[in-house]
């Protein structure tokens, strides 16, 4: 049937009088009373040979339906079932359809079945095959058999489980919930349910809903009898788990429940889900401490993350007890292949762009040590875990600047003039008193607020101000006005101007053309090397830094970057897109590359939460995007300081 035949069918279903005329059901499709007749003469062969029911032509009074109640409502189910669908409504059954079905789909088939060309579906198929490939299975085309899925069984579960991703903006369970009977969807909650009561398994929030669903694709997947493959050595792994025993205890219920039998392969397959699945228990946070795996990698983890930022993580117990309830299971759903998507992953690039760029830093450092591949959906959680500890540090911190003095006069003088500082402002803490050769080396290990020297530094990247050794009333004034102008404006001290003396004249280029991001993230690289700010390796380490994750963080605006390791001197080169290109999942352009050295990590937080405000600020990037010269660019950001 076509879609206006499918019409007046549900008109003659749902009519209210016994007879409805020709005319009215003409009016009612908007079409010729010929063409009607000619529609009720296919639909009544198509009721003869697919319901018990018939059209009865009434001479004078119009046309009924014979068909009885139970008929009626499986026609009407049948009929609704088969209405348009809007085309990611369509996506996500075409793609259930292919995942689940015992055999090849045809173009054909789903033309019919959803009312549109062939060529729409082709297109839809270009759509399922792009989303597949994430879960590594391939959609292939089998000649005068149709489209079936290629890949393991593992891999099609996942990608069964995330169907939601096709529909943006929709509840994640209510859509693919909506695919399995009530009935089942209510055994299985139950069956859950009981586990928790009668086991110490305390579940965060959204893992029941997440657990049901595996398990109704499991239960359906048995059923056609396509089950897991699991290595003997990965079963007998899985015995010395306690999960497993819940695991039986659950399948028990679920047997009598639904005259199943699970193979043993999908008993392990659920223990390995709630082994990786996000936890509450308290005995579980205790043994973590005595699990090696995850003990390691949260020491190694907090330990590389305190290098980088220059922060004390070490010394956050809340940080190091929630990472390893974290990270036990991120290692598992790892290890097992269980892949998540974080809703957040965005916003949290957005909100904390420097702590996420830190975050994914360290975990390509860990991926040699520890081999650990971790995606950037987990690591954007991690960043969450971390941002907490620095607010936590943030509460506890005094209102005191971290003062370096650098003297160069000796060790004696260096005190003096610490001793003077110290009955003049209460509002300090010198950390230390170096000579100036011994500077970078100490701005490497540690971090401060702003520099005191006695002699003129070259280092552009921190704050400081040059005074006397003996510190007379014209120095306290100047650091009066220094120290003022810190509080008043934090972020206008080191605001713009920071970016402005971050990069040069020949590091900003204007009116980009590239046909990728990774070409522009190449090509910022390139200049900074050929200017000796970065070693030849920054180069592919920065491209395949980009490859891992897109760097953009919101507001048409992407911040790529390389390993500190790689860095010899901080710098930044700029990109201005001549047409915003594709960056991830969005469009940018302009680009800000990142070469800042470790012992610049203050500056480097403040270039980024800079930047970051740039991206909330629409109208000077247009501004920006728009010079085509370094002085306009330049002006435009001294007018834009806070």
């Amino acid at each position: 049937m076509n879609h206006r035949q499918n019409e007046l069918l549900k008109l003659l279903l749902m009519k209210e009088q016994k007879t409805i005329q020709i005319k009215e059901l003409a009016k009612q499709v908007g079409c010729a009373e010929k063409t009607v007749r000619n529609d009720l003469d296919r639909l009544a062969s198509y009721l003869q040979e697919h319901f018990k029911a018939s059209l009865i032509r009434k001479p004078g009074l119009g046309i009924d339906i014979q068909i009885s109640q139970n008929e009626r409502l499986k026609l009407l189910n049948t009929l609704l079932l088969n209405e348009p669908k809007r085309q990611d409504e369509r996506v996500l059954e075409m793609t259930y359809d292919v995942l689940t079905s015992e055999k090849a789909k045809t173009l054909q088939e789903w033309a019919d079945r959803y009312y549109v060309s062939k060529a729409v579906i082709k297109s839809d198929l270009i759509t399922i095959t792009s989303w597949l490939q994430k879960f590594h299975l391939n959609l292939v085309s089998k000649q005068r058999l149709g489209h079936v899925v290629e890949g393991a069984e593992l891999h099609k579960r996942n990608a069964l489980a995330r169907l939601p991703e096709l529909i943006p903006n929709t509840s994640q369970s209510n859509v693919i919930l909506d695919l399995f009977m009530p009935y089942e969807i209510t055994l299985v909650r139950k069956a859950l349910e009981d586990i928790q009561r009668s086991s110490s398994l305390r579940f965060a929030d959204g893992v029941l809903e997440n657990l049901e669903v595996h398990t109704l694709i499991m239960i359906k997947r048995i059923r056609q009898q396509a089950t897991v493959f699991v290595q003997e050595s990965e079963k007998s792994a899985v015995y010395q788990y306690k999960e497993y025993g819940y695991a039986q205890a659950f399948f028990r219920q679920l047997e009598s429940a639904f005259r199943l039998r699970f193979p043993e392969e999908e008993l392990v397959y659920f223990t390995w889900h709630l082994i990786s699945s996000k936890r509450l228990d308290d005995d579980l946070a205790n043994s973590l401490h005595f699990n090696d795996d995850v003990s390691n990698t949260v020491l190694a983890l907090i330990k590389k993350m305190s290098q980088l930022t220059l922060t004390q993580f070490e010394d956050d117990e809340i940080l190091a007890n929630g990472l390893a309830l974290h990270m036990h299971s991120v290692i598992n759903r790892i290890k097992f292949g269980f892949p998540i998507t974080n809703p957040l992953l965005q916003q949290i690039k957005q909100m904390y762009p420097y702590m996420f760029n830190m975050v994914i830093l360290t975990f390509e450092e860990l991926k040699t040590t520890h081999e650990l591949d971790i995606p950037e959906h987990e690591a954007a959680y991690i960043v969450l875990h971390f941002q907490a500890a620095i607010e936590r540090m943030a509460g506890k911190r005094d209102a005191k600047k971290r003062v370096l003095i650098v003297c160069h006069m000796g060790v004696g003088m260096s005190h003096l003039l610490e001793a003077k500082l110290a009955q003049s402002y209460d509002g300090i803490d010198v950390v230390a008193c170096v000579g100036q050769a011994d500077m970078p080396e100490y701005l490497k290990q540690h971090e401060v607020d702003f520099i005191i020297s006695t002699v003129p530094i070259d280092i552009p990247l921190v704050d400081h101000i040059v005074i006397s050794p003996l510190f007379n009333q014209q120095d306290k004034q100047a650091l009066n006005q220094f120290i003022e102008q810190l509080n008043k404006a934090p972020e206008d001290v080191a605001g713009h101007h920071v970016i402005i003396r971050s990069t040069a004249e020949d590091l900003v280029f204007f009116n980009v053309t590239k046909d990728h991001r990774y070409q522009v993230v190449e090509m910022l690289a390139t200049a900074l090397f050929n200017k000796g700010y970065v070693q030849r390796d920054f180069i592919h380490n920065a491209v395949n830094r980009e490859r891992k994750s897109a760097t953009g963080v919101g507001g048409g605006i992407a911040i790529p970057h390389g390993d500190p390791a790689f860095i010899r001197t901080s710098a930044l080169a700029i990109a201005i897109i001549k047409k915003p290109m594709a960056w991830g999942n969005e469009d940018v352009s302009l680009v800000f590359m990142l070469a800042l050295a470790k012992e610049n990590q203050q500056t480097h937080r403040t270039i980024i939460a800079n930047i970051a405000s740039l991206s909330e600020a629409p109208l000077v990037v247009h501004k920006l995007t728009a010079a085509n010269d370094f002085d306009m660019f330049t002006s435009i950001l001294e007018q834009h300081k806070s």
